[in-house]
């Protein structure tokens, strides 16, 4: 039996969604529901994989053959992964909601999965993560506490954090057909901020812009800051993929640059670990001594066509498995994550279906977008780059060593260094950070770096900016009743009476924000699609406070 991409949603949801009557447009509490029969299809599919034959030794030093490794994930995925253990964890531990939202270009309402964790300080500021394509946001949870509530609060800023999950990706709707990707995702992750009634926000990366497939995650991130400046005040950029200034673009930016690239020697912001770090960072020298750069991460596979990609990932779990194992040894060579966390990034991502996300990836090959500029408007930013690691004998014979014994073979990774001063042709750069190493998964590796760049920003914003801090509640005076003057209705005499007793405290405590408009709603198992979702009004954004979530173990 064929099974086509209706036929897989509707397998994925055990009822039919029925539309409250608030609409689509509702803020909604999420619960993630998958079918038993969906579940059963992906335990078939695995036990009749056929895996391709190995040549006999020696072992090829240009190819990846993981097929021990491959061998070992299907067996665990099919022996030790329970889903449904999964899905009560996050169900229980990630404040999950979704809400709709209309594309200008067509009828379709796109439904947006996202995570919206509350700190419960009074100061926080509102912050949009940008989770790295094509992982699921459901997949970083462990970042929730570090931004929401730090250990330090005086000193470290806290955050609401919203951490969407991309169109296509996830439990998010794709966008439709003959879509300009990047605009309308911006614009959607725009609209939701203001929908949660934050008019007013910072958005971060979470991993190398460089590196990002088709730089997706540079691009969404540099889009928001530039096109919505009165919503969105500020932006971490990691690993930016930007370029030397241009004489016409930045003619002042681009004679420092030409001195200082000139003499190759620190001046005029430009410091000597810059010119090391361009070097062992990919990038070749000319005559003229101006930097050429290489393609770097996911972008060395040149993705343009999605189809013949897509069908064989939606048929195929170990593929799909495959494919994962590659980005992370591409994004992070030096990362080893347990079975456990390859079975469950592949599992969200084959729940799903890929289609949508490969989809993604080559609209914006195929149809790249530039975010208008205006002359006199320079978004503030803070910049995370990487130096890299210097290159060691021991590391050359570990690679060698790993060839001869027929392991995975990882790429010369490159993070694509960008000089920080190169930024100020765009950007009104407020931080700087030359982080020694390669950028990898943050989020997993060092969220630290994260969360100090978007403090950094935060803290220079909040210094100038009154739009980013918190609006101080309203204070009511109450004066104690000393006498009431009342009118006799026969005699017309005033009679003063005597002071009441003094009254209750709490009558005159004023009611908190839930007991005023946020009332606690239950789901209701009757509406879902992949999902539990409450057919109850607008709900609050007054999520729950966050839980801190531990790293998956093989257990």
């Amino acid at each position: 039996m064929i099974t086509c991409a209706c036929e897989k949603i509707e397998m994925a949801a055990e009822v039919e969604e029925v539309v409250p009557a608030g609409g689509a447009h509702e803020i909604k509490p999420y619960k993630i529901h998958v079918s038993s029969k969906y579940l059963d299809l992906t335990k078939q599919k695995l036990e009749v994989t056929r895996l391709p034959h190995e040549l006999s030794e020696p072992k090829s030093k240009d190819w990846w053959e993981p097929k021990s490794r491959v061998e070992v994930l299907i067996d665990y995925w099919l022996e030790q992964h329970s889903w449904r253990t999964q899905e009560t964890f996050l169900n229980a531990e990630l404040p999950q909601f979704r809400t709709g939202f209309t594309v200008p270009s067509s009828e379709a309402t796109v439904r947006i999965h996202f995570i919206h964790a509350r700190s419960s300080h009074a100061n926080a500021v509102p912050l949009l993560l940008i989770p790295p394509f094509p992982f699921s946001n459901l997949s970083f949870g462990n970042l929730i506490k570090l931004f929401t509530e730090p250990e330090d609060a005086a000193n470290n800023q806290p955050f609401h954090l919203i951490i969407p999950s991309l169109p296509g990706l996830g439990f998010s709707d794709a966008l439709p057909n003959n879509t300009p990707v990047i605009s309308s995702t911006a614009d959607i992750l725009n609209s939701l901020m203001s929908r949660l009634e934050y008019p007013h926000y910072l958005v971060t990366n979470a991993s190398s812009g460089a590196a990002s497939p088709a730089e997706i995650d540079f691009k969404l991130v540099h889009y928001l800051v530039s096109c919505y400046p009165n919503h969105c005040l500020g932006a971490h950029l990691i690993s930016p993929p930007i370029s030397s200034p241009e004489l016409r673009e930045a003619p002042i930016e681009w004679a420092i640059w030409s001195l200082a690239n000139l003499f190759h020697v620190p001046m005029l912001g430009y410091r000597s670990e810059d010119f090391s770090a361009l070097e062992r960072n990919g990038y070749v020298h000319t005559s003229s001594r101006e930097p050429t750069a290489t393609p770097i991460g996911l972008n060395q596979l040149g993705f343009r066509e999605p189809n013949t990609l897509a069908y064989a990932l939606c048929d195929s779990p170990t593929g799909l498995l495959v494919l994962i194992l590659k980005i992370l040894s591409l994004l992070s060579p030096k990362k080893q994550f347990s079975s456990a966390e390859v079975i469950q990034f592949s599992q969200l991502a084959w729940l799903p279906g890929p289609e949508s996300a490969m989809r993604f990836w080559a609209n914006c090959v195929r149809h790249p977008e530039t975010a208008p500029r205006r002359s006199s408007f320079r978004p503030r930013v803070g910049l995370t780059v990487f130096l890299g690691d210097e290159p060691s004998a021991d590391e050359n014979a570990g690679a060698e060593a790993e060839a001869e014994a027929g392991h995975l073979i990882q790429e010369d990774v490159k993070d694509g260094y960008a000089c920080p001063r190169w930024a100020k042709a765009k950007y009104r750069v407020v931080y700087v950070n030359r982080a020694p190493g390669t950028s990898g998964l943050l989020a997993w590796e060092r969220p630290e770096l994260i969360a100090a760049g978007i403090r950094a920003v935060a803290t220079s914003i909040l210094k100038w900016d009154s739009r980013l801090r918190p609006k101080p509640k309203a204070q009511v005076t109450v004066v104690p009743l000393e006498q009431v003057i009342i009118q006799s209705d026969i005699s017309r005499t005033i009679q003063p009476l005597s002071p009441p007793t003094k009254p209750d405290p709490t009558l005159l405590t004023l009611p908190t924000i839930d007991e005023r408009g946020h009332p606690h709603r239950e789901i209701s198992d009757e509406t879902a699609v992949a999902s539990d979702e409450n057919v109850g009004g607008k709900a609050s954004p007054q999520t729950p406070s966050p839980v801190h979530l531990s790293p998956l173990s093989d257990e």
